[in-house]
């Protein structure tokens, strides 16, 4: 009887016992570690980004004295470290094609007599602040350059036409390459594809020495990160 009871005994105790871990497998499972949600944007990057652009002084044609038309296309490219994925500093380089025409006025029209092509260059430093919005492949940013811009200007040389209204002075304005100091601050917004693969939209302001010399740049284009 005593070895029946004992033996009992043990059954039950050895049983408790497996139910009891079995028990603690099922907690464990269900406190298993969520995966976090992944990164886009990476400290310690290296990007580059080429572009295409439209840039426009927004305003007549007349009235610019740098670009000497109303708008232009061209591209460029930007060099980027980014230290802290939120902090970055790089080099940027662009060229656009400006079509300048030369008017004159005869006192009774405004006569456009050539057009010059030529090609307006900078190279600029940049500082960046982005702000990538967590869990999304989407990261707003904007920056503040400075450096120099050339290929623009213009130069100025009285003329005497004659015309329906006999001869008359006019005023003339012409092409010349002139090299300026330039700032530059934008922002726009980068869509990662892929962690290495973005797309960039944005929008700059280029303040160049001198008056009525400033425009803007439209771009879009293609970053690379490393």
């Amino acid at each position: 009887m005593k070895k029946l009871t004992l033996t009992l005994t043990a059954w039950i105790v050895l049983s408790s016992g497996a139910f009891a871990g079995s028990e603690t497998y099922t907690k464990e499972s269900k406190t298993a570690i969520t995966p976090s949600c992944p990164q886009w944007f990476a400290d310690n990057e290296f990007n580059v980004s080429l572009w295409g652009t439209y840039a426009s002084s927004f305003r007549d044609w007349q009235e610019d004295t740098y670009l000497l038309t109303d708008h232009a296309w061209g591209g460029g490219v930007d060099a980027k470290y980014f230290f802290h994925r939120y902090f970055g500093v790089g080099i940027q380089g662009y060229l656009i094609f400006p079509n300048s025409k030369e008017t004159l006025n005869d006192g009774t029209n405004l006569v456009i007599i050539g057009d010059d092509r030529r090609t307006v260059g900078s190279v600029l430093g940049t500082f960046t602040l982005r702000l990538p919005i967590s869990c999304t492949r989407f990261a707003p940013y904007a920056w503040v350059g400075g450096g120099g811009i050339f290929g623009g200007g213009e130069g100025r040389e009285t003329l005497f036409l004659a015309g329906p209204a006999g001869t008359v002075a006019v005023d003339h304005r012409f092409p010349e390459s002139n090299s300026r100091i330039v700032g530059q601050i934008g922002a726009g917004f980068e869509v990662r594809i892929t962690p290495h693969l973005g797309i960039t939209n944005d929008f700059s302001w280029n303040v160049i020495s001198g008056p009525d010399n400033n425009f803007g740049m439209i771009r879009s284009g293609l970053n690379i990160a490393f």
